[in-house]
């Protein structure tokens, strides 16, 4: 007999796993997608970008809103903006906001290299800057926002994009779980209570605000225990 105590079991499945097993049975990551990764990181760009279940997801999200301008802020290396260019019709356009230089010029290579470069225009500078200056130019309304960017910001770049997404439209807002901590305000005093409390902030304005219905999906995988919330622009 086995001696009690000392039977090995197998470990179980965890959440990266299933992830992997979702991704590679459903998604379809194609070669551009790997490879505009491998290049973001080659560059020394933090792996903070979506999961390959997300990335579809959110081109899923702009099919089925019949979206033909997309608005993201939070470009990275590009890797969600090129899951929702896949997304736009021939003439259709995807405008990105992103700070930094450096992660603008690889995006902007991983989305000419995938073949959408030409549906995206990469707006660089400080996005709440660009925001406003595309409201100031009379922007056409855009049918879907994608925030993922600075988070102590959320709240300002949920209220640009009420004033830029038309009715009916969709607002996605990534990373507003953040393993839990948004449950309570963070500390002031340090990055990570500043995006806590901007998460909170941009939760409780989708909630109150008359021009939305929001609700939020909490997720766990390879990218850990986060979520999104998802907003729809009232008539």
């Amino acid at each position: 007999m086995e001696p009690q105590g000392e039977r090995q079991t197998e470990p179980g499945p965890t959440p990266e796993a299933v992830d992997a097993y979702l991704a590679d049975t459903l998604v379809g990551e194609d070669q551009a997608l790997r490879e505009g990764k491998r290049a973001a990181a080659a560059a020394g760009l933090p792996a903070i970008e979506v999961s390959p279940g997300q990335g579809k997801l959110l081109m899923m999200l702009a099919r089925l809103a019949g979206a033909r301008r997309i608005l993201e802020i939070g470009t990275l290396g590009g890797y969600s903006t090129t899951w929702l260019a896949q997304a736009l019709p021939p003439d259709g356009e995807l405008v990105t906001c992103e700070f930094e230089p450096r992660h603008a010029r690889v995006a902007r290579a991983n989305l000419d290299a995938a073949g959408v470069g030409g549906l995206v225009t990469i707006r660089p500078g400080a996005a709440l800057e660009t925001l406003a200056r595309l409201r100031a130019e009379g922007a056409a309304p855009f049918d879907l926002a994608f925030i993922d960017a600075d988070k102590e910001n959320s709240a300002n770049y949920v209220s640009a994009a009420l004033e830029l997404v038309r009715p009916g439209g969709l607002i996605v807002l990534d990373n507003v779980v953040r393993r839990g901590t948004v449950l309570r305000p963070g500390d002031p005093d340090t990055v990570e209570g500043r995006d806590v409390n901007g998460t909170r902030a941009a939760l409780e304005l989708l909630g109150s605000d008359p021009r939305v219905d929001a609700t939020a999906v909490q997720t766990t995988g390879a990218k850990g225990w986060d979520g999104f919330a998802l907003a729809v622009v009232r008539g």
